[in-house]
């Protein structure tokens, strides 16, 4: 990549931290500017520091100011920073992979909170990204070795106490930590914000194709990172939609579902924290993932898009996704007692937090609501009561309608800013372009808890796609959107849907409606042109609801 644009993305990312008071003191700059790359590698832990392990830490400690350095790692250099407490003794040590598109420099509010709570703390660019050495690896075999050179650099050069080593990261860098949970069984404590745990699910999800989610992860290789001949073809072939099972089989190795014996074996301590939108990694693939998990585990789910939530901690403010990572390492690594929280965590889009034993718990019961008769007065069918016969809904296989899942990024990240969900006037979308059933108007509140489910019967070509989207509308005819999901057949027949998981109170005098189309920007569709796909009788939402 360019050097100059790398130095301008970087120095805006260091005037965000500086506003937080994340950079470097002059203190600590002046150590870093005495220290040459070469001579911090080289420099080991004092004899004495390494029989001596560190008193708890009841209060904020001391710290060594930031370090940059090149690191070993499997074959390539990285560039990196550490900080850790001054006071001689041994200390739980964080490791940091950085985020895609971004570097070391991504973490440093946070790995000065850590510091200064007693941890060592290693942030580091991986391979292929900025001013570290190689191609991008996509959390492959080459970035699980580069994640253990990186641990063997921490035990060598600083005051990290070999029995307590973590993994944290937003995105990439989640993504890395937990897959190096399943390779190196030293990783003891992983945090994953804004991580996948299958990525073939992340970039087909019921056998569409993410076309928004994947196109800004190539811009972003393309500008600050080296993609070489195995990204820049995977991705080639995603957009293609070539060489299908290739893709799917690079990501399998991937995804931290496939190591997931390997991972409970090593009995890591394990903090899941993702949004209900999050238009990268939808977190349906969560929910299976963490319920399997044998080990510590936690599950929190908030409003927003990827990387969202934690965005704040990232500039070093006050929040609550960086304190609850906190309170897991306290808890998890260094053993001290932290905030009690739940095992599994939601925060509504519309209602205040919620606790509960395990994901099961969210959802006591699900209610079943059969898609109507279209009525042609108003092209809208009902929803509700048992699944109907007789009828039929034709939607054309080209023509989308003002009904869309937003765009990548932006829309769920403002709703979590605004407290709004993204929203439509139900007018005007087109009746001849799409299927529209409501539910009947309850006079108490309707709570949609977990993953509402969508079962069709269809007619027409052999290949297809729809989307379906879950809106509350309201006596106006606004329509607020809960949730969505695509999907893509190779068969006509039966077809069934899971959307994206979701929790959303549907106000008293509110009604539940489901649209259902056939094109949305964020996805890639397999219809034929021209031609027409037909919803028949038998068709029914369940809903999953407290």
């Amino acid at each position: 990549m360019e050097p100059r644009r790398k130095i301008l993305l970087s120095l805006a990312l260091s005037a965000g931290l500086a506003l937080s008071g994340a950079v470097p003191t002059p203190a600590a700059a002046s150590v870093i500017a005495a220290t040459p790359a070469a001579s911090v590698i080289a420099t080991a832990p004092a004899t004495a520091a390494a029989s001596v392990i560190a008193a708890p830490v009841t209060a904020a400690v001391a710290t060594t100011g930031y370090r940059f350095v090149d690191i070993a790692g499997a074959g390539v250099t990285l560039k990196a920073n550490v900080i850790a407490p001054s006071a001689a003794g041994r200390y739980p040590a964080v490791i940091l992979p950085a985020s895609w598109g971004l570097n070391d420099l991504e973490y440093l509010a946070q790995a000065r909170k850590l510091a200064e709570g007693g941890y060592v703390v290693v942030s580091y660019t991986p391979r292929g990204w900025w001013a570290s050495g190689g191609e991008i690896d996509t959390a492959g075999p080459k970035d699980m070795a580069d994640l253990s050179k990186v641990i063997d650099w921490a035990l060598a050069n600083t005051s990290a106490d070999p029995a307590r080593i973590g993994a944290a990261g937003v995105s990439y860098g989640a993504g890395i930590s937990l897959l190096g949970a399943a390779f190196d069984k030293r990783i003891r404590v992983v945090a994953m914000m804004s991580g996948w745990t299958d990525l073939v699910y992340s970039l087909y999800s019921d056998q569409t194709r993410h076309r928004q989610s994947a196109g800004l992860l190539e811009l972003a290789a393309a500008l600050l990172g080296n993609s070489g001949p195995d990204l820049s073809g995977k991705l080639a072939d995603f957009k293609a939609n070539r060489d299908i099972a290739d893709v799917m089989a690079w990501a399998r190795v991937r995804s931290p579902a496939t190591y997931l014996s390997q991972i409970n074996a090593n009995a890591p301590a394990v903090l899941i924290a993702n949004a209900w939108g999050d238009s990268f990694f939808p977190p349906n693939q969560l929910v299976d993932f963490y319920g399997a998990l044998t080990g510590p585990k936690r599950l929190e789910l908030r409003p927003g898009d990827h990387a969202i939530a934690e965005l704040g901690g990232i500039f070093g403010f006050e929040n609550d996704v960086w304190s609850g990572v906190r309170d897991w390492f306290d808890q998890h690594l260094a053993g001290r007692p932290g905030e009690a929280r739940p095992p599994v965590l939601v925060r509504p889009d519309n209602a205040p937090t919620e606790s509960y034993a395990d994901w099961s718990a969210l959802s006591p019961s699900t209610t079943r609501y059969g898609l109507g008769r279209i009525r042609a007065l108003d092209g809208t069918g009902l929803l509700g009561g048992a699944p109907t016969t007789g009828w039929s809904k034709p939607l054309p296989t080209d023509l989308d309608t003002t009904a869309n899942g937003g765009v990548v990024l932006l829309t769920n990240g403002v709703s979590a800013f605004t407290n709004q969900r993204p929203s439509i006037w139900l007018p005007t979308v087109s009746r001849t372009r799409a299927g529209v059933w409501a539910a009947a108007r309850p006079s108490a509140p309707l709570k949609i808890r977990g993953i509402p489910r969508v079962h069709l019967n269809l007619t027409g070509p052999t290949q297809g796609s729809l989307v379906a989207y879950l809106y509350d509308l309201d006596a106006l005819g606004t329509a607020r959107l809960i949730t969505h999901a695509p999907i893509t057949w190779s068969a006509p027949g039966e077809v069934d849907l899971a959307l994206s998981a979701a929790a959303y109170d549907v106000p008293a005098g509110h009604a539940l409606t489901l649209v259902i189309d056939t094109v949305d920007p964020l996805y890639y569709d397999a219809n034929p042109p021209n031609n027409t796909i037909t919803i028949t009788g038998g068709s029914y939402l369940d809903l999953p609801t407290r």
